[in-house]
């Protein structure tokens, strides 16, 4: 069908049982097509200078009107009268226009890497959080004026406020990472912080772990909690039976009153993290053969590792075990049911109680790679034990062994 197209046209042509087109007499190329579902869109059809056929996209009857088109109709027209390349200049200007999106680091993020990183890494989330948090200042930043300099000023910064070069330097790294996404996604050209170097630091700095003494004061500690707890528990049901209440579940015979305890001797008699512990299943644990595994899926490093358990290991989670009628799904799972996110406060109490500062849940990771070291174990078997995917997070730990160093040192007077 042929006709002028004016503002008249796609109101006076219907919708058929077929999609078909109406063509403007007096621009060529310029056309009305009209679908079944009643939706009337224009285009500019051409002949490119390849001889294929090919049509621009103008826009939808009711976003423009049918003269607004007919001028764009026009424009078009007389690009490709000039011999411009309009399909190829209208896909960059797209193109353009959808880069422009994420050219700022928070549009970038949310738009881009957060779903990504989200995704493919265990802490991703984590990830974004630390982004956001300690770049809200370049945030609004195009991402390519995100140069050495400004960020320079912000180590400075943080350095000065007392945050440890390590944290910096960690913090820096995330950011490089996410950068180095958009050089590979193209959408900057090359990494801006890319000749930014990380502060030095010691990294076989001072490693925390329990004395004797304090590892005897958090044992006391974790067994005068469990007494502690059941004489309120106790002294809670005669209270309420006294006056006919429901009783409370009896505590006086079952082996651990909650998770602490079994969580703080397992971590320093295997070495798991915090996160390996919330998650570990019942299936994973094989008391038989001595043994739990943790699933790549639940581990830092991503690689399923195999733990061996020794005598306490095994007999802390047999009795654990009988606290439970069913013992299946999690190991220490949380009152609903889902993995443990947060035992600060009842971890802070016991560290009180057993007047040890200075020590994290993370270092009796360390205490547990510590005590192996010192007992002549070789940092091959430390570094599995703990699933460190290469030795330089072990070798702070080679200092322990001093004999070692010793040995080596007298075999110079050997002649």
């Amino acid at each position: 069908m042929q006709t002028k197209i004016t503002n008249k046209t796609p109101e006076t042509n219907h919708a058929k049982e077929k999609p078909y087109e109406i063509c403007d007499t007096d621009i060529k190329g310029f056309l009305l097509r009209v679908q079944p579902s009643g939706i009337k869109t224009y285009y500019y059809a051409f002949r490119a200078h390849d001889g294929k056929k090919q049509r621009i996209w103008i826009g939808k009857h009711g976003s423009i009107t049918a003269v607004q088109a007919r001028d764009a109709a026009e424009i078009h027209a007389g690009k490709v009268t000039l011999g411009e390349n309009v399909q190829k200049e209208k896909k960059q200007t797209r193109f353009m226009a959808e880069q422009s999106k994420f050219s700022t680091l928070e549009g970038f993020i949310n738009l881009k890497y957060q779903a990504w990183v989200e995704a493919e890494r265990k802490s991703g989330a984590t990830t974004v959080k630390r982004l956001k948090k300690n770049f809200a200042h370049l945030l609004t930043r195009p991402l390519d004026d995100i140069n050495t300099w400004v960020v320079e000023k912000w180590r400075g910064e943080r350095l000065k406020k007392g945050i440890k070069a390590a944290t910096v330097n960690r913090d820096i790294t995330t950011l490089k990472a996410a950068l180095s996404k958009a050089v590979d996604w193209e959408v900057i050209d090359k990494n801006p912080l890319i000749k930014l170097k990380r502060i030095k630091t010691d990294n076989k700095g001072k490693v925390r772990y329990l004395k004797a003494e304090e590892e005897k004061r958090l044992r006391s500690a974790l067994e005068e909690r469990e007494e502690r707890i059941k004489k309120e528990r106790s002294s809670a049901n005669e209270w309420r039976a006294e006056r006919g209440y429901e009783l409370y579940p009896d505590l006086t015979h079952v082996a651990y009153v909650d998770h602490i305890a079994p969580l703080v001797l397992l971590s320093i008699n295997t070495g798991m993290r915090r996160g390996e512990l919330f998650n570990l299943k019942w299936e994973n644990v094989s008391l038989t053969k001595a043994s739990l595994t943790i699933e790549g899926s639940d581990a830092k490093s991503g690689k399923t590792r195999h733990i061996p358990l020794n005598k306490e290991a095994i007999a802390v989670l047999k009795s654990w075990k009988g606290n439970f009628s069913q013992p299946t799904g999690l190991v220490f799972p949380s009152k609903n049911g889902t993995p443990l996110d947060n035992i600060k406060k009842a971890w802070v109490k016991l560290l009180q109680d057993a007047k040890i500062k200075d020590f994290r849940w993370h270092d009796m990771r360390h205490h547990f790679a510590s005590r192996l070291v010192m007992a002549g174990v070789d940092l091959n078997t430390v570094r599995e034990l703990l699933g460190h995917s290469d030795y330089t997070m072990t070798l702070r730990y080679a200092h322990l062994a001093p004999e070692h160093k010793k040995e080596a040192v007298e075999k110079l007077g050997v002649g």
